[in-house]
């Protein structure tokens, strides 16, 4: 099992910086693929950003050049920089682990930018 579980999200401005990390025990997820991805009020989940082992990266157009997926494997925890944040970036952002086949997901931080 993993168990993820994020936090920093909060209110920030629009064109403002926010970063979000997510803490995972039960596993080590070196070799596991991670992501984020949020979903806003009346929408669906949607991806945001993945990172490999390897430390690869794939983003979400809406997103890509304004947030940054990171890992600390020695740590076992995801980050996302989130900058240049616009009001359509308000959402519950949820922390995504790809294991032996599996989906697990954290509980969601709320993000909410403001203008």
């Amino acid at each position: 099992q993993v168990q993820l579980v994020e936090s920093g999200g909060g209110l920030v401005q629009a064109g403002g910086s926010l970063g979000l990390s997510c803490a995972a025990s039960g596993r080590t997820l070196s070799s596991y693929i991670m992501g984020w991805f949020r979903q806003a009020p009346g929408k669906e989940r949607e991806f945001v950003a993945r990172i490999r082992s390897s430390g690869r990266t794939y983003y979400a157009d809406s997103v890509k050049g304004r947030f940054t997926i990171s890992r600390d494997n020695a740590k076992n925890t995801v980050a996302l920089e989130m900058n240049s944040l616009r009001p359509e970036d308000t959402a519950v952002y949820y922390c995504n682990c790809v294991a032996e086949g599996n989906d697990y997901w954290g509980q969601g931080t709320q993000v909410t930018v403001s203008s």
